[in-house]
């Protein structure tokens, strides 16, 4: 296809236009899609105001990384997918033959080949992509619902790294999207969930999603109030930490019971750093660790699960936003407003 589309365009921090911009072409091995629906990502949020090193490494530059679409034009030797094909699949896909790889570490892999784009009428999903972490969409599963696949697929790969057992008390702290989706994830696996938000509006909202009980720092002390919701007042057996500030982080580890684990998944700025009672971690035998990004593995899981309604998708849906009111979306979530929005081209 040849022409002009509308993107948000990425020039600096703070500085997205709404403007036309060449249809991109699909290369060999590529194929070109026409966005049916993006959803917002707190990770864009923070692209727009501070930008990305691995994902915008050149201005202007589209952006944007949830988003599901149709099949408009398909590059030489692409047999999986054909024109009119509904897909949808993950942001990114790793060589399989670096370092990492080769430990089968592939959210680690040093060729992380990104896909950006979102917010734009058309995305060309580079050929790695294509061949590796992109899927068809089933039937009854819409393009909204469709486009969560790439950060629940994130929820499931640190879910699934997290030992957590039936009856085990997990706190989750944010209910933000991506909190809200360890909730569920956590509470599928027969976990009871504390969920632990400023926000008493999202903090009803992961009712709906399995939490069982609440917390509020705002109104109290989070890590003596949640102690007190757990056994002896010991502490969670496992905490999941989703904001991405290190006094957060500091928090959660104050908060897990001696012999627990701190999932540290929240991403935060270069260059932070946290303080930690190095005799509480030690005598506490705790375990802290950290997970990022998703693997074509748990994209493809993260598919399935949104597509038999293990996880439901509409509930994550707060509203709709044109294409040219992203920003105005973005700002919402960043206001924790809604959950997450639906950005329809």
């Amino acid at each position: 296809m040849d022409g002009k589309m509308r993107a948000m365009m990425f020039y600096a921090p703070g500085d997205v236009r709404f403007e036309e911009t060449d249809i991109p072409r699909p290369k060999d091995g590529e194929i070109l899609v026409k966005v049916k629906a993006a959803t917002t990502c707190g990770t864009d949020l923070k692209t727009y105001r501070r930008g990305h090193p691995s994902i915008i490494k050149s201005v202007p530059s589209t952006f944007g990384h949830e988003f599901a679409g149709e099949v408009v034009e398909v590059g030489k030797d692409v047999d999986n997918f054909k024109i009119g094909d509904r897909v949808v699949g993950g942001n990114s896909a790793p060589c399989f033959h670096c370092y990492y790889c080769n430990q089968g570490m592939y959210s680690l892999c040093e060729n992380l080949e990104f896909l950006n784009g979102a917010y734009s009428e058309y995305v060309a999903v580079p050929k790695q992509i294509v061949k590796y972490n992109y899927h068809k969409i089933p039937e009854g599963l819409d393009y909204r619902e469709a486009s969560l696949v790439e950060p629940l697929a994130c929820a499931l790969h640190g879910i699934e790294r997290t030992p957590v057992r039936v009856g085990d008390v997990v706190a989750v702290i944010g209910a933000g999207p991506i909190g809200l989706m360890f909730i569920k994830l956590a509470a599928l696996k027969g976990a009871r969930v504390i969920s632990i938000d400023l926000s008493d509006y999202r903090l009803e909202e992961s009712k709906k999603f399995g939490a069982a009980m609440t917390v509020n720092p705002s109104k109290k002390d989070s890590v003596s109030a949640v102690k007190t919701l757990t056994e002896l007042g010991k502490g969670p057996d496992v905490v999941i930490e989703a904001t991405g500030f290190p006094e957060v982080w500091e928090q959660a580890i104050n908060m897990v019971r001696p012999g627990g684990l701190v999932n540290l998944f929240g991403g935060t700025k270069k260059g932070t750093t946290f303080t930690i009672d190095c005799q509480l971690f030690h005598y506490s035998e705790i375990t802290i660790k950290a997970v990022f990004h998703h693997t074509p593995y748990y994209v493809k899981k993260a598919l399935e699960l949104l597509t038999t309604r293990q996880v439901d998708g509409k509930l994550f849906i707060t509203g709709e936003y044109p294409l040219e009111k992203t920003i105005d979306a973005l700002e919402s979530i960043g206001r924790q407003e809604g959950i997450k929005y639906a950005i329809i081209p």
